[in-house]
């Protein structure tokens, strides 16, 4: 089973990569904490939230679309002293 989705790129997400030596992931939603562990990692989940669009049906006006973006979840993973990753190469 594939655990780790994908790296999260974001600015909080470089900071602590430079800061903390670790590397977020974005991860299956009912992944285990062993699961997404090379060394040491903790998880949390990213609620849903709240959003809007604004579309237009059959020439009528603008009107708001309300709807709710997805859970997920996201692993923080330590790295060992003076390992790294870089994802320009893997891409």
């Amino acid at each position: 089973m594939n655990v780790l989705l994908a790296p999260v790129i974001s600015e909080k997400a470089t900071f602590i990569a430079d800061k903390h030596e670790q590397v977020i992931f974005r991860v299956v939603q009912d992944a285990t904490k062993p699961e997404s562990r090379p060394r040491s990692s903790s998880c949390s989940r990213c609620r849903s939230r709240a959003c809007r669009s604004r579309t237009c049906t059959q020439g009528k006006a603008l009107r708001p679309l309300t709807g709710r973006r997805r859970n997920w979840k996201k692993a923080y993973v330590c790295l060992k002293p003076g390992q790294e990753i870089n994802f320009a190469q893997e891409a």
